[in-house]
Formats: structure tokens, C-alpha cells, sequence
């Protein structure tokens, strides 16, 4: 008689712990050509500069393809990290060298590793509340716990932050979007991130800002990254090249302190050995070729005009009672109404064929249910004004 020889598997605790996302229900819904989506955080593919990559590739082929077909450092390309840094220091105001850059893949991979480095499993870190999917992910993935602190139009409500540090003392660092927030596209006011950096300094709390919009700005004045701010060396600044130049590029920097750049390097080095040389000799050419700063007008002009297209939309076919963001720039409009629940919505929503993404998936404990993000740079103005009247039909009958 043949015996059963299959392994009988047993994974680990931090996995059995990870549920699936509300997302794979918009990944399996988002195939239907009917269905207009409102979920993904997807940059315009009208915003990738497809002739001018294909030039800088063509150049750079020719004259460094050995190069950029070779493995490369765990840190990164050095003339990149010495072009992030001229451009850190004059369109940002931070003073930063090459040293203190570490290139990864997108800056996911940087909250993965900067959760690995930063805490171990069971301590807990503080964010915006709601805050970004990804990060909430990457942070579970390393067993850390989040404790949401509460936002208003100005950003993180600073004595929610000193109330919430009096039950939670010593976090092991704090999580921030400044500019055009995922999700709610909410901007950080100049006082209340210099309150932010006070209170850090105070407690002596590590801040992670991540800036993956802070370019994308369409109207009001720009504002300092909290790095620019800093004057004890506490901010940690991801910065990424999804949304200036393209997503596919899976190309993200780190600017922080060195010895947590040598930190980063060793736990880099077990993921990926490096990111994609190609893309760091792209990136380097694309921004001290000054295509970057001809290209980025286009991109905020095209953005803005579908910001506008939607919040159009919104308040035109929106029933009373439902409120939402008006951003100055970014992503992201962030739709609520008090005492709907989205989570349940979104069955009638993909029946309506429009997806957007639940709010509750922004809380660390999943514990708001009555908004949602809506994601306007992708879709065709038409598709957007038709979506937001599908989603009018839904909330009428929440």
C-alpha cells in the first residue's frame, strides 16, 4: 500500500496572523471593461514620458549599456545619489551627501526595511489616522502594532498626538504624509508640522515622512518637507520616482542618518541585493538632464484638471450630507458620510460598475467605516463625471 508522503505544512504565526486586503475585490472586479475605477493609486499613463525615456535609454545604452546591464551596489548608483542630493538641497532646503541615500525598490520596500531596522515584532508605532495601505502592510508584515492618531483639514491633530503619547510612551517611531495625504490628499500646515517636529524632539521620537506627492502640488503655497525643518536630525524622508517619472520603474530613495543607511543596507542586501541599475542610470540622466522639471508642469496641468473635473462632479451629483477633501495637489479625494458604511456600499458600488477603495482599510484597526478614497488622476474626464453619478446612486441608498 502506497503511503501519503505529503508534507503536511504549518506556516508561521506573523503569516496566519496577514488577512487578505479589500483590494484583491477591486484587483478581480477592476477586469470588467464596464467597470470605471476610482480604486488604484495609478498615476495617468498620459503622464510617463515615453520619448523621453526612450532617448535617455538610447544614449545611455550606447555609452554605459555594460554598466547598466551589471549589478549594482546595494545603496545605489553614486552619481544618482549625488544628483538627489543637489536637488534635495536646492528645491527642498535639505542639506544632505551621497552617504546618507540609499536607492531601493520603490518606497515600499523602504517602510518594509525601515520596519524591520526601526522596531521588533510586538512593539508599536504611531501614524495619521487613517494613513496609507501600504504602510499599515509592511509595518504588519514585520509583527509592529499601530496606534492611529486622529487628523483634521490641517493634519495630524497635535494634542490627539501628546494624549495619545501619554497612553502610548516611547513608540519606536512615527509614520507621516505631509503633502496631498494617502488617502485623504489633507496637506500638513506649516505650524502644525513645525508642532509635529516639536513634540517628536520633545519625546525623542524618530519621524518617517514619506513624500511621494509632494511634487504634485496645484495650487496653494509649497510648503517645507519636515526634513527641511529639522534641526536634530530625527526625520527619515522617503521620497520615490512612481510618480514623477513612471511606477514600473520600481525605483524609491531614503535620505536618513548614516548609520541607519548602514542598517537598511544589510537588511536590503537579504531582499534584493539591489534595485534595477537600469533604472537608477535612467533616473539620474532623466533628472540632471533637466527633463524632470520640463515634464513635471505637464503632469501637475493635466492633474489639476481632473482634480477639478471631479470635485465638479462630486457636487453636482453627491445627496446632501456627504462631505469630502478638496486637495491641493497629489492623488486623492477622501469622500465621507457619517453613519454609512462603505465596506457594505461596495457590493452595490461593483453592481453599479464603479470601484473605489474602502476607508476602513486606512485605519491600523479597521475601525471606520464611513468613508472612502476616490483616486481622480487616471480615469477620462468622462469616465470620471459617470462614475461619480454611479457612486450618487449608491450612497442614495445608504
Amino acid at each position: 500500500m502506497e503511503k501519503n508522503l505529503q508534507v503536511k505544512r504549518e506556516f508561521s504565526k506573523l503569516v496566519n496572523g496577514m488577512k487578505p486586503s479589500a483590494i484583491d475585490a477591486i484587483l478581480k472586479a477592476i477586469g470588467d471593461p464596464e467597470m470605471i475605477s476610482f480604486g488604484g493609486g495609478l498615476p495617468n499613463p498620459e503622464s510617463f514620458p515615453v520619448e523621453d525615456v526612450k532617448k535617455i535609454f538610447n544614449d545611455l545604452i550606447s555609452t554605459n549599456g555594460k554598466k547598466m546591464l551589471q549589478y549594482g551596489s546595494t545603496e545605489g548608483l553614486n552619481t544618482l545619489a549625488l544628483t538627489l542630493a543637489k536637488r534635495m538641497k536646492d528645491k527642498m532646503g535639505v542639506d544632505c551627501g551621497p552617504s546618507q541615500i540609499i536607492q531601493t525598490t520603490g518606497s515600499q520596500e523602504a517602510l518594509y526595511i525601515l520596519g524591520k531596522i526601526l522596531a521588533n515584532p510586538g512593539d508599536y508605532v504611531i501614524s495619521e489616522s487613517p494613513t496609507y495601505l501600504g504602510a499599515i502592510t509592511a509595518f504588519r508584515a514585520s509583527g509592529v502594532r499601530m496606534v492611529g492618531v486622529e487628523m483634521d483639514l490641517h493634519g495630524m491633530k497635535i494634542d490627539s498626538l501628546r494624549s495619545t503619547l501619554k497612553k502610548f510612551p516611547n513608540p519606536k517611531f512615527m509614520y507621516v504624509l505631509p503633502n496631498f495625504q494617502n488617502p485623504t490628499g489633507i496637506s500638513m500646515s506649516l505650524e502644525r508640522r513645525k508642532e509635529l517636529l516639536e513634540v517628536a524632539s520633545e519625546n525623542c521620537i524618530t519621524i518617517l515622512e514619506d513624500d511621494p506627492y509632494g511634487s504634485l502640488r496645484f495650487s496653494g503655497t509649497q510648503l517645507p518637507p519636515l526634513k527641511a525643518l529639522d534641526r536634530n536630525n530625527n526625520v527619515i524622508y522617503l521620497g520615490t520616482f512612481s510618480k514623477v517619472l513612471a511606477p514600473g520603474f520600481r525605483l524609491g530613495y531614503t535620505v536618513a542618518p548614516e548609520d541607519i543607511v548602514e542598517k537598511m543596507k544589510m537588511v536590503k542586501q537579504a531582499l534584493d541585493l539591489a534595485s534595477s541599475t537600469i533604472s537608477e542610470f535612467i533616473a539620474d540622466a532623466y533628472i540632471s538632464g533637466g527633463y524632470l522639471d520640463r515634464w513635471i508642469p505637464r503632469v501637475i496641468e493635466m492633474y489639476r484638471g481632473k482634480r477639478d473635473v471631479m470635485l465638479g462632479a462630486l457636487e453636482e451629483y453627491l445627496p446632501q450630507g456627504v462631505d469630502f477633501t478638496r486637495p491641493d495637489g497629489g492623488m486623492f479625494i477622501w469622500v465621507t458620510k457619517k453613519g454609512a458604511n462603505t465596506d457594505r456600499m461596495l457590493e452595490d458600488a461593483i453592481r453599479n460598475k464603479v470601484l473605489y477603495v474602502v476607508g476602513s482599510e486606512f485605519y491600523p484597526e479597521n475601525d471606520n467605516h464611513e468613508s472612502m478614497r476616490l483616486n481622480f488622476t487616471y480615469c477620462t474626464d468622462e469616465k470620471i463625471i459617470e462614475g461619480v453619478k454611479r457612486l450618487g446612486k449608491v450612497f442614495g441608498k445608504s
